[in-house]
């Protein structure tokens, strides 16, 4: 039976009818056609699927569609501000940070939440932040250095 499901994603308020048993991740792939959002895993355990949800990154793979009620969600489309990529996104790609792009959304999503929280973290922090997810082709040098050249860059923006 399905349940009535209010949310808002990227600032656009939703309702649906869902399946309960729904997984997030497909909700936002399949219903939003949100595919930005990737499924690597479907066990929590690389990170591809990460969005940020009430402020917090989260695996949108083992998150059932119902705990998304009355939640702001954001994925990687609703980063851009007017057509332009985030800092965080351009700095990826300044820093090679990307390869084949599968993790890419994953690990920006999660850098943008830590940097939310701590707009000035330490290379230790960003190791530990981010640990949970997996790139097999970049090198977790290139991603790290990346979220450094962001940080300094968005606390540069907040003081203009």
């Amino acid at each position: 039976m399905k349940q009535h499901l209010i949310t808002t994603v990227n600032g656009q308020h939703i309702e649906r009818d869902v399946d309960p048993s729904m997984r997030l991740v497909d909700f936002l792939r399949d219903e939003l056609l949100l595919t930005g959002t990737k499924i690597g895993c479907k066990q929590g355990e690389c990170g591809a699927c990460t969005i940020i949800m009430n402020g917090t990154a989260v695996l949108s793979c083992i998150l059932p569609v119902m705990k998304a009620m009355n939640a702001e969600i954001l994925t990687i489309e609703g980063l851009d501000e007017d057509g332009k990529l985030n800092p965080i996104q351009e700095e990826f790609i300044k820093g090679g940070a990307i390869q084949c792009g599968f993790c890419t959304p994953g690990l920006i999503m999660g850098t943008k939440a830590l940097l939310d929280k701590n707009p000035s973290p330490t290379r230790e922090e960003v190791r530990e932040d981010l640990s949970g997810h997996i790139c097999r082709c970049t090198g977790y040098k290139k991603i790290e250095d990346s979220v450094m050249k962001a940080a300094e860059r968005l606390r540069e923006e907040s003081h203009d």
